[in-house]
């Protein structure tokens, strides 16, 4: 009888042992195709931009009502704010004059209003409209800006840009210095987990491709979409992360195999098999956690979700393909130039630290447990202070152009001065069916609002061009981020304009800048369980599917969700209530940007998901073999403890040193996103996921039969 044929390799396998055989095509192939990406990228022209759209909504209904009543009315503009440290604007009449026709004959400025003096005369700001969106103007408009405000400068008055002229004077992220930090703590760390410096840049230059490539892509597509500003810098966040973590976990199981005394080529073969199975799975549920964004409705987050999305595909591409070719090219040599006597793969032995670690967690497992879980309640009481809301131009650098801006405008007294200057609400009234006169509807909205707690100042409604609506400008007594603005904001939407306008047929809706952020907060916290439902479900599929288990599913869940109560929390306290806020060059507590939660959710629950995989697919191996659950948690804790510490802590210090980034939004989600590594990798992966499976035994891997039938086949 003739011995049976040996199986097929995998197409894993398949793909890791070409690329090992012919590395030189496969590497040269990748700078390649990163050089086309970043010429494709500059050739197309990307855009950015953060600009909301919520169809539909009364702040929407409000802009486009005011936008084919007036056009002008809805134009962009932004404010020009002039101030002198002693007497009044107005004594420097000349330079004044001469600003204002320099301001009126500038590319896209469509007009100027006459400035509005505070009542001491030392404040004053005219509003500047334009034809175009701000932001497609670009920051080299600046300049211009400064050629024509120089008079006054000249004359001994202040110039200062606000309201969204932000878009504009507000110098681009350079993110190259976070990079570099990023870059070189993760050096650090892959030399003292590999002890040779070929293995540690094996990791550090494919990710580094990989990413250059991701943001190739980015720029491409965002030459059609337009991303948020944040876009770019998420994508190398998160891209720069799992590129090494993707490629630390297919080079750790290399080592081992050449420690076994597998020939080269085979061991680059099995480890694309195997581990590259886990990546491939790890990034699949990392890009389904981010495109479940779109599910929100919300246009912005959703590609923002798609742009990181983007990155992280392109990664494991390149763990999957470039890394077996660099590890094919070192083959032997990867202990090349050691930095330390006896390098290490996945285990130093079955008495080295993480195995007696994982017997100590055997034996104790309720105490390892309460433990763990405490430390994550705690983190995570915070939350149930979050506040959403928008960070306005009074969280940035003092000294910084918007930020002077703004302290005049609030600390200035007179009409259309004082914190509410800087975020006013715009009331429009549709008299289309009104039954009452329009003055009558005026008296009745002036009347109202004006004994509205939280209003400062409520300009006369005044008719359109076409006299079908009603326009008036509503100024708080505080600013757009403060509480207070919040609770105004729904007092005038839910009751006051209501009030005033019932009985007239008339309708009223708040617009403007503030009105929009705050709608689009509002949406964002009422669709954030739908994205939450829809990333639980998903990941519980993937991993019933993946593990054949349903209880290790739900643990996964609800472990994950736990350490992104966790983050919020620690979110919470350190942006919300001020607790260290200066570390990270922050001026004052603000309130967590709207859709910073539903962002953080998204991505921290892919990232969790990426470490849960490594750690069960490990434990699983040893479970299929022996069939025996404390020896499989064991040895799999043991084997994988060492590279998701070490990958935790690349990931960590890749996100903390975003936090450097002058964008608040930006520092939000990298502090989030370290914190949430390591609360996952050690908190969670290391103390809570074991000791749970030690408490539960065989139930761990519990499958209705009937329910195995049905799933289709498939391991890590």
């Amino acid at each position: 009888m003739s011995p049976s044929p040996a199986p097929r390799p995998s197409a894993l396998h398949r793909t890791g042992a070409f690329c090992a055989r012919h590395p030189v095509w496969v590497i040269t192939g990748w700078l390649l195709v990163l050089a086309a990406a970043f010429t494709a990228r500059h050739a197309v022209g990307a855009s950015y931009g953060d600009e909301v759209s919520l169809p539909g909504s009364r702040t929407a209904v409000g802009a486009d009502l005011l936008e084919r009543s007036d056009p002008a009315a809805g134009a962009p503009n932004g404010k020009v704010v002039l101030h002198v440290g002693s007497g009044r604007v107005s004594d420097h009449d000349t330079g004044l004059d001469a600003t204002l026709d320099r301001l009126r004959d500038l590319p896209h400025v469509t007009a100027v209003s006459d400035p509005v003096t505070s009542s001491d005369g030392a404040t004053a700001y005219t509003r500047v409209s334009f034809d175009e969106k701000l932001k497609s103007l670009g920051h080299a408009y600046t300049e211009r800006l400064d050629e024509a405000t120089a008079p006054a400068r000249d004359a001994g008055i202040e110039v200062a840009y606000g309201g969204d002229l932000h878009d504009i004077v507000r110098t681009p992220a350079d993110d190259t210095l976070a990079e570099a930090v990023g870059v070189s703590a993760a050096l650090v760390v892959l030399l003292l987990a590999f002890g040779s410096v070929a293995a540690a840049l094996m990791p550090l230059v494919t990710a580094l491709i990989g990413v250059g490539v991701g943001m190739g892509v980015v720029g491409i597509v965002a030459g059609t979409l337009t991303f948020a500003t944040a876009a770019p810098t998420l994508a190398t966040m998160i891209g720069l992360g799992v590129g090494i973590d993707y490629a630390l976990f297919l080079i750790t199981r290399f080592r081992q195999y050449l420690i076994d005394g597998e020939d080269p080529q085979e061991a680059v073969g099995r480890t694309t098999a195997v581990s590259g199975k886990a990546v491939l799975v790890a990034a699949v549920t990392v890009a389904v956690a981010l495109l479940s964004l779109y599910a929100c409705g919300l246009t912005m987050i959703g590609r923002l979700g798609l742009a990181a999305t983007i990155a992280v595909v392109v990664t494991a591409a390149a763990a999957l393909t470039l890394v077996p070719a660099a590890m094919g090219l070192v083959g032997r040599r990867v202990d090349l130039i050691r930095v330390r006597r006896r390098p290490v793969a996945e285990s130093a032995g079955d008495h080295d630290g993480w195995h007696r670690y994982a017997r100590v967690v055997a034996r104790r497992p309720w105490t390892f447990f309460t433990a763990g879980f405490l430390l994550m309640a705690l983190c995570a009481v915070p939350l149930f202070s979050l506040r959403l809301g928008h960070i306005d131009d009074g969280a940035d650098p003092v000294g910084s152009t918007t930020r002077t801006a703004y302290d005049w405008l609030a600390d200035a007294d007179g009409p259309g001065f004082g914190p509410g200057a800087n975020g006013p609400f715009t009331l429009v009234v549709d008299l289309t069916r009104a039954t009452g006169s329009a003055d009558r509807v005026a008296d009745r909205l002036t009347d109202t609002l004006a004994t509205t707690d939280g209003v400062a100042r409520v300009t006369p409604p005044r008719p359109s061009r076409d006299g079908r609506l009603l326009v008036a400008t509503v100024v708080p007594t505080t600013g757009p981020q403060s509480a207070d603005t919040d609770a105004l904001f729904a007092t005038l939407t839910d009751t006051a304009v209501p009030e005033a306008l019932k009985g007239t047929g008339a309708s009223g809706y708040l617009t403007g800048t503030t009105a929009g952020r705050l709608a689009f907060r509002d949406t964002v916290t009422e669709r954030l369980p739908l994205i939450i439902g829809i990333v639980l479900v998903a990941a519980f599929l993937l991993l019933t599917v993946v593990f054949r288990s349903l209880v290790i599913p739900l643990k996964a869940v609800v472990l994950n969700v736990l350490t992104t109560g966790a983050s919020y929390g620690i979110l919470v306290a350190v942006f919300q209530w001020g607790w260290g806020d200066s570390l990270l060059g922050m001026s004052e507590p603000v309130p967590i940007e709207s859709y910073v939660p539903m962002m953080m959710f998204a991505i921290v629950f892919g990232l969790s998901m990426d470490y849960e995989i490594f750690l069960l697919s490990r434990i699983a191996e040893e479970w299929h073999a022996t069939h025996d659950n404390e020896q499989a948690v064991g040895t799999g804790l043991a084997l994988t403890g060492r590279v998701i510490s070490c990958a935790a802590l690349i990931m960590t210090a890749v996100f903390l040193s975003f936090t450097r980034s002058p964008t608040v939004v930006v520092k939000m989600l990298a502090l989030g996103l370290a914190v949430s590594v390591v609360l996952d990798a050690t908190v969670v992966r290391l103390v809570l996921v074991p000791s749970l499976m030690f408490l539960m035994g065989r139930a761990n891997w519990w499958l209705p039969r009937r329910l195995d039938r049905v799933l289709p086949r498939t391991t890590v």
